[in-house]
């Protein structure tokens, strides 16, 4: 198999991604629809896949923020089948390339604190950092957000950011920080199977989670890290 990355080109691409995302967050997930996204992307934003061949593997989709050099990504999507292959860091790299050539050097974006492979990917491979908590963001959700209070962290990802940099260059992949560690805050190792499992157990990982990283960051601490081996974020 060969993979490339590039923007995404015509509707039936774009049809391809809206209907990746109930593959990928579940059947009543409400889905960015294929018009949209080529209408701000071709306003500015971006919408690029990993394509083997013609088929679409995964994508990242992204717009302009009101603050010039900000960008929102707000979707990261890779089929299930297609998992082992690295896409979603390799998209993240694309996207860092394409924002690097267009004056861009902030990206944002969020994602459910208790997640443990997004924490690997978003802060542990890629180097974003993480100080504002989102208590139910996006209200009540369906597919595999049902039944869960829709906690976000806010990554802020500095494009040229020494830990970024350092990634970029395969220099650096894991927990490894360049300020001493003040606080770990463990999650669950897999809280898709506790949230299906017991219900009552992943709404008290949630708010235990939630106050103690709140007040982390009111005592102006910062995610800049996650342990994979102990499932633990790691705060300076």
């Amino acid at each position: 198999m060969t993979v490339t990355f590039r923007d995404l080109d015509g509707m039936s691409e774009f049809l391809a991604a809206e209907a990746m995302q109930t593959a990928v967050w579940g059947p009543g997930d409400k889905v960015d629809p294929a018009d949209l996204m080529m209408v701000i992307a071709q306003e500015g934003g971006l919408a690029a896949g990993a394509f083997d061949g013609d088929k679409l593997l995964g994508y990242v989709f992204a717009f302009p923020t009101v603050t010039p050099g900000v960008q929102h990504s707000h979707r990261l999507a890779v089929l299930p089948e297609a998992r082992n292959l690295g896409l979603g860091s390799r998209l993240k790299w694309y996207q860092r390339d394409w924002c690097l050539a267009r004056g861009i050097g902030h990206v944002r974006w969020t994602f459910d604190p208790l997640r443990r492979t997004n924490a690997i990917l978003n802060i542990a491979r890629l180097g974003a950092e993480a100080s504002t908590y989102l208590p139910d963001h996006y209200g009540a959700m369906e597919g595999i957000n049902k039944g869960t209070a829709s906690d976000r962290l806010l990554a802020d990802w500095h494009l040229d950011a020494p830990a970024v940099a350092a990634r970029a260059a395969g220099q650096r992949n894991g927990p490894t920080l360049d300020a001493p560690v003040v606080k770990r805050i463990a999650i669950p190792a897999d809280f898709s199977v506790l949230l299906d499992q017991d219900p009552v157990a992943a709404r008290d990982a949630r708010l235990r989670v939630r106050v103690a990283v709140q007040a982390a960051f009111a005592a102006s601490l910062v995610i800049r890290g996650f342990d994979p081996d102990t499932s633990s974020y790691l705060l300076t």
